[in-house]
């Protein structure tokens, strides 16, 4: 009799929803350049370029160390937050897009100060983190900028600063804007040291940032493709009353105009910027 008995779920019994979805589900992506689509892993262990059309995916600031640095790294002023000096409120408060910011991100705000070797020379290097309210510069990230500066002048180190940007802060309205001309006093200190500043610029490098530090680098490169400039595009055309050229404020259109040193593609990126560490140190 075991020969005719029921083994399967009746029709009628409903299937579990764990069972309803699909198992590919959150494997693949798209490229935001060809749609193409992608296995996520191929693209995680290719640094998140498309391995179809080289279209780079951005990286949060702690992939960019990675990406960077040589092993471990020691972060400074990690606890630096800002204190909601103005009690900003436009649609939400100021003060809870922070705390929804740190909660999801588990950083105090907008860039990470971290100390480690990168072809195995002791560097300081800075990385914005684009998710945390834009990347954008209030007091805290001018604050930790600039004292990567001064840590840099005193220990005698290198210093990178990786850009991800939309600019100023302006929750914090005059006190972000003061970080442009703070950070700026404290690299020509750095220049006076005769230490150099690497700047990498990455996608997107707007607004404030792109006005103070992120174009003041010995050497300024920038990843294949990046968004690079100050005011957005429809702004300008409808400040010029002009249609902006093709290509307009990517990374290769400002190294044509000679904004840009060089643009590096990210698997050469770590060891590009170790060769001009070799040079300027020399």
């Amino acid at each position: 009799m075991a020969w005719f008995k029921r083994e399967k779920k009746r029709i009628g019994q409903p299937t579990p929803p764990d069972e309803r979805r699909v198992k590919t589900e959150g494997l693949w992506t798209k490229c935001e350049n060809c749609r193409s689509i992608v296995w996520k892993k191929d693209l995680d262990a290719n640094w998140r370029v498309c391995p179809k059309c080289q279209h780079h995916f951005r990286l949060d600031a702690t992939q960019r160390l990675e990406l960077l640095l040589d092993s471990r790294w020691l972060q400074h002023d990690a606890a630096l937050a800002s204190s909601d000096p103005l009690h900003f409120t436009d649609t939400r408060p100021y003060a809870t897009r922070l705390k929804d910011a740190r909660r999801k991100l588990g950083m105090a705000d907008a860039i990470i100060t971290a100390e480690g070797l990168l072809g195995g020379r002791l560097i300081l290097c800075c990385s914005m983190e684009f998710n945390f309210i834009g990347g954008s510069m209030g007091a805290v990230v001018g604050e930790k900028v600039t004292r990567a500066v001064e840590m840099a002048v005193a220990k005698k180190l290198p210093l990178v600063i990786i850009s991800c940007s939309g600019g100023a802060r302006m929750m914090e309205g005059t006190i972000s804007l003061m970080q442009l001309a703070k950070v700026s006093a404290a690299l020509a200190r750095l220049d006076e040291a005769r230490l150099p500043f690497i700047s990498v610029l990455t996608d997107p490098t707007t607004g404030g940032v792109t006005a103070s530090f992120a174009m003041l680098g010995d050497l300024n490169i920038a990843e294949p493709g990046a968004l690079i400039g100050f005011a957005g595009p429809r702004v300008i055309e409808q400040t010029i009353r002009q249609k902006l050229p093709k290509g307009f404020q990517t990374s290769e259109f400002l190294l044509e105009h000679g904004f840009l040193d060089a643009v590096v593609h990210r698997k050469d990126l770590k060891t590009y910027i170790s060769s001009a560490l070799d040079f300027f140190m020399a």
